[in-house]
């Protein structure tokens, strides 16, 4: 499980963005939402190993992985899909889902990979990772290469971005599965009522801390009644939804 312990990271300026974070995941799939600016990214890039606090620990099944980067994370467990995804010109879609597999994958579980992401496999499955995919295109492929990991601690920075309502929906339905089939932790950062409505437990992280967290049944009614607002200097009010 994770564990994170008065997680402190800031920008060269000395702008504190993330300011003092702690929680211990007790759940399969954890909703991390909150207004924008408001430091949920970097979390989940801190998590991953993309960036390194400036103070606290990260521990992952009571290892303490603080220290470790993203490539050495993945080896004990970690995967991570980015906001943007990132574009490997020469690499097919095969050859991804195979690297992050770590394995040949047989027909039927790259058409079953690719259709949890509402992607046709016949079509996609030979085509490279270029610019000639669009946004929402490469957004999926990558989606899709996290659930080819099978991770212990998969996280996922607004993975609803770019892609379309159907294969929106297709991804919900993946959150559930994955939840209700296998071991391993979910952390989605997003802002969508329909994910936060399959979350077991809800973070709300405003101005770089927890603002409150806890099971969907009593975050989830206060977040649609604007209950939680926040002072972030980069939004004046509102709710953080």
């Amino acid at each position: 499980m994770l564990e994170l312990q008065d997680l402190v990271w800031k920008l060269p300026n000395g702008e504190p963005i993330i300011n003092g974070i702690s929680y211990k995941a007790t759940s399969k799939l954890i909703v991390v939402t909150g207004p924008n600016g408001g430091g949920k990214t970097t979390l989940a890039k801190l998590i991953a190993g993309v960036e390194t606090p400036d103070a606290g620990r990260i521990l992952l099944d009571g290892e303490d992985i603080t220290d470790l980067n993203i490539t050495e994370r993945a080896r004990k467990g970690v995967a991570y899909a980015f906001q943007q995804p990132v574009r490997f010109k020469g690499l097919t879609v095969r050859d991804l889902l195979e690297l992050a597999a770590g394995e040949k994958i047989k027909e039927t579980s790259l058409c079953e990979l690719l259709g949890k992401v509402g992607l046709c496999a016949e079509e996609y499955i030979d085509r490279e990772m270029s610019t000639a995919l669009s946004g929402g295109e490469a957004k999926r492929i990558e989606i899709a290469t996290v659930l080819a990991r099978k991770a212990k601690l998969s996280v996922f920075d607004e993975p609803e971005a770019g892609i379309d309502l159907w294969s929106f929906s297709k991804l919900v339905e993946t959150f559930e599965d994955i939840r209700s089939n296998t071991e391993g932790t979910l952390v989605v950062i997003s802002h969508q009522e329909r994910i936060l409505s399959i979350a077991d437990e809800i973070i709300v992280v405003a101005n770089g801390k927890i603002r409150t967290a806890g099971p969907r049944e009593e975050i989830l009614p206060a977040l649609l009644k604007g209950e939680y607002t926040c002072s972030c200097p980069r939004r004046n009010g509102g709710a953080c939804l």
